[in-house]
């Protein structure tokens, strides 16, 4: 018996599912338990909901379904017809369009670029501590992307900065955050039937985008992800199942899971203490800096003076782009010699911007909650290396003071009485923590501990 089914209502592939499974008297649900694809995502396909359905996915459908030779070929090129059919939108969705220009980040955006465009890589995790530029940096790569032609998915969890405007044509953000939302779900109701596995994924799901992206090329962005990683097995279904996919992930912490490139985003590089001042005006964070200056007081001009302040006050807040805007604002009611004084006195005072009086103590909480997340050595690691700079103090002049004594890795090692692999794991937790950055000068092999850190955790032994 051949049953007939509307096409215009249903998509081929569907059509053709539906009428082999009424041609050997399957119901949706047992053909579900024969191919441990859920019901709903039969019900889906078979409807027209889903038209794009996963290769592995028409491959159980097809052994289940006992199909011949000739009945598997055109089950099989009526669903890579639905992947190559048309995409899921008028034209190619576009990022969230950034308020401000960005400065001090070429080589990261570019390494960035590089790597989810003609690189390798599927999953990117750009992690820092909060304020650092994470977000920025991601609007900038996928602009760059958008510019190549490369449709741009954004999906920004609660908490994530806004420091943009937002694009979000509406069906497709629906679709992405529904997907999102099953990437951290439980297993659907109708797990027992074959709908709880990653092989069901994305078409019982109820994300949508197997169906909306297909095979095409597609940049997805999850901006201020949770620490926690979504359903490994869920993950690694979308990435599988949309082969053009690539996914670039802010996180203050990376996921830990197979197959994801962690990028670690570290403060603006500061000036070099006793470099000169036009030295100093071309470092990042001093650029940066004066921006944000500007932006308060636009008839600032700095002269070598100004520029020496600005380099020791870029060095005191660790080239931290969120501190270095929140210090400009402060400008509207004092001048930068008294801006200096006042992070002498205590750098974590002035962290948030004039007009609001909870962001320093957020800052401190955030910074404890980041050295409270360490692990019991890497703790004990970073106590002993602020108390190592506050005993070579004394020696240092102001200067030195705020760029914070280097250490490399066979320093950790005669500090800790460990070996270099244990030490080594340690030296990395701290820095994807945050709590400390390479020094750029040093080649990336010497290590500074962040004097925001030290300014802003009582229990770590301050500095004289």
């Amino acid at each position: 018996m051949n049953a007939h089914v509307n096409t215009d209502s249903t998509s081929r592939v569907g059509a053709l599912i539906r009428a082999h499974r009424l041609r050997i008297g399957l119901t949706q649900r047992e053909l579900a338990d024969l191919s441990t694809i859920s019901v709903r995502a039969i019900r889906d396909l078979e409807q027209g909901k889903a038209r794009r359905p996963r290769p592995d996915t028409v491959r159980l459908m097809a052994d289940a379904l006992r199909l011949g030779p000739r009945a598997r070929a055109a089950l099989e090129a009526a669903a890579q017809q639905g992947r190559a059919g048309g995409q899921g939108w008028g034209r190619p969705p576009a990022p969230p369009t950034a308020l401000h220009a960005m400065s001090g980040r070429d080589a990261e955006t570019a390494v960035l670029e590089r790597e989810l465009s003609v690189g390798g890589e599927r999953l990117v995790n750009v992690v820092g501590l909060g304020g650092v530029g994470k977000t920025r940096v991601a609007l900038e790569v996928a602009e760059r992307l958008h510019a190549a032609g490369v449709p741009v998915l954004w999906h920004a969890f609660p908490g994530a900065s806004a420091d943009h405007l937002g694009c979000a044509e509406p069906e497709s953000a629906a679709r992405v955050a529904a997907t999102v939302a099953d990437l951290y779900g439980p297993p659907p109701a109708d797990a027992a039937y074959g709908g709880g596995g990653a092989g069901a994924f994305g078409e019982a799901a109820g994300g949508g985008l197997f169906e909306l992206l297909g095979e095409q090329r597609v940049l997805l962005v999850l901006d201020g992800a949770p620490a926690v990683a979504p359903r490994f097995d869920r993950l690694t279904a979308l990435l599988r199942g949309c082969p053009g996919l690539r996914v670039l992930v802010t996180s203050e912490r990376p996921w830990e899971v197979p197959g994801e490139r962690i990028f670690l985003l570290s403060p603006l590089e500061v000036p070099a203490e006793g470099a000169a001042p036009d030295a100093a005006a071309l470092a990042p964070a001093v650029r940066v800096f004066l921006d944000h200056v500007r932006r308060v007081r636009p008839e600032f001009t700095a002269g070598p003076a100004d520029l020496a302040r600005a380099a020791r006050l870029c060095r005191r807040l660790d080239g931290h782009p969120g501190a270095l805007a929140a210090a400009a604002s402060w400008l509207v009611v004092c001048d930068l010699t008294t801006l200096c004084l006042s992070l002498d006195a205590d750098p974590v005072a002035l962290l948030d911007h004039l007009g609001g009086g909870a962001g320093a103590d957020r800052f401190r909480a955030a910074l404890r909650s980041r050295t409270d997340g360490l692990s019991a050595g890497a703790r004990e690691l970073l106590d002993a290396l602020c108390a190592g700079e506050a005993q070579d103090a004394g020696a240092q002049d102001a200067g030195a003071q705020d760029a914070g004594a280097e250490f490399g890795l066979t320093d950790v090692a005669a500090l800790t009485g460990r070996g270099l692999p244990e030490s080594g794991r340690m030296l990395r937790e701290l820095l994807i923590s945050g709590t400390v950055r390479a020094a750029p000068e040093s080649g990336g092999s010497r290590f500074r501990v962040l004097s925001l850190v030290r300014a802003a955790t009582p229990r770590t032994p301050q500095r004289a």
